[in-house]
């Protein structure tokens, strides 16, 4: 496209034909398409979206959101974050460059609007997107963490197995353990990376923007004289395979394998639920190992995505 190309917001009433684009993008990117509908019409309702079409069906889409809860270790005082998502089919320039303007100008109001001085804008991107990163990177966006998608294949042999003996595994049905799911992972994850501290009630509406979660692929593992220690919480909405969407160790309790133990406790009951494939993303540059346990796990590279950063001072 060499014209300055049509470019309007998007609706949900847009989710069957973005469910299409982006599954057109998960083939070029991945080989086979991998985006579930119900995920397109969560994203539409809670971001602010931007198409652009080639006749009836769009060929770009961008996204911008803010970010609920609190960094445990905030960005510099003035500085708002802002987060975004942007998918082209390739040969796309013109879309693509007038997408990032108009990503980039929200971001700014939302900063704005916040009282900040600097906008943070957080992009992510496949390592294998169909974006032109060079044209992003022209802009002024560099890469700043790397996330992998991993994946494993599950069957008879992970129902198979036995627990060992020790920890103690529940299913996290009273609200009681929810509480203390929540608890233990905001503490797991409190020095992660881009971590956002959420209370109770804002941390359940976010895990349920898209699905309402299923409580019996939750676990919280239990050690005598510890306590509640460890939580892995999954979910078996999506079409590809299930997931693994939060595993956390408390750090007092780290390196006695207890991360290795709700992960074939998942493995095995996603087996029995007909799951032929488990996945799961992790931050390449977490400090605790994660990433080691799960291969030693057995879990593989599906896709890798990188997040790109640009910092936008703010006109006073």
């Amino acid at each position: 496209m060499n014209s300055t190309p049509a470019l309007r917001r998007a609706t949900p009433a847009d989710a069957h034909a973005v469910h299409r684009l982006l599954n057109a993008i998960d083939t070029i990117e991945i080989g086979h398409p991998e985006t579930d509908l119900h995920t397109v019409e969560a994203d539409l309702a809670g971001t602010e979206a931007w198409l652009v079409e080639e006749g009836d069906e769009p060929v770009a889409l961008g996204m911008v959101w803010q970010e609920t809860g609190e960094p445990v270790e905030p960005d510099a005082p003035g500085r708002e974050r802002i987060e975004a998502d942007l998918y082209a089919l390739p040969g796309r320039a013109a879309a693509t460059a007038a997408l990032l303007a108009t990503m980039e100008a929200r971001a700014a109001e939302l900063a704005a609007a916040a009282g900040a001085t600097h906008a943070v804008v957080h992009l992510g991107l496949s390592t294998a997107t169909s974006v032109d990163t060079g044209q992003v990177r022209s802009r002024g966006w560099w890469p700043v963490r790397r996330y992998n998608v991993l994946t494993r294949e599950v069957d008879g042999a992970d129902v198979a197995q036995e627990l060992p003996a020790g920890p103690v595994l529940r299913e996290c049905r009273t609200e009681e353990d929810r509480r203390i799911a929540h608890a233990v992972l905001e503490e797991a994850f409190a020095e992660h990376y881009d971590h956002r501290a959420r209370a109770y009630e804002a941390w359940l509406a976010r895990m349920e923007e898209s699905r309402p979660i299923d409580w019996s692929l939750c676990w919280i593992a239990r050690e005598e004289g510890a306590g509640d220690v460890a939580v892995l919480l999954a979910r078996d909405d999506r079409a590809a395979m299930g997931w693994v969407r939060s595993l956390g160790v408390l750090p007092a309790a780290r390196g006695r394998g207890l991360g290795a133990l709700l992960l074939r406790q998942a493995f095995a009951v996603f087996a029995r639920r007909g799951r032929t494939t488990v996945g799961l993303a992790v931050d390449t540059g977490n400090a605790t190992g994660a990433l080691r346990l799960y291969e030693r796990s057995g879990m593989s590279l599906h896709y890798a995505a990188d997040t790109w950063e640009l910092t936008l001072p703010l006109k006073r």
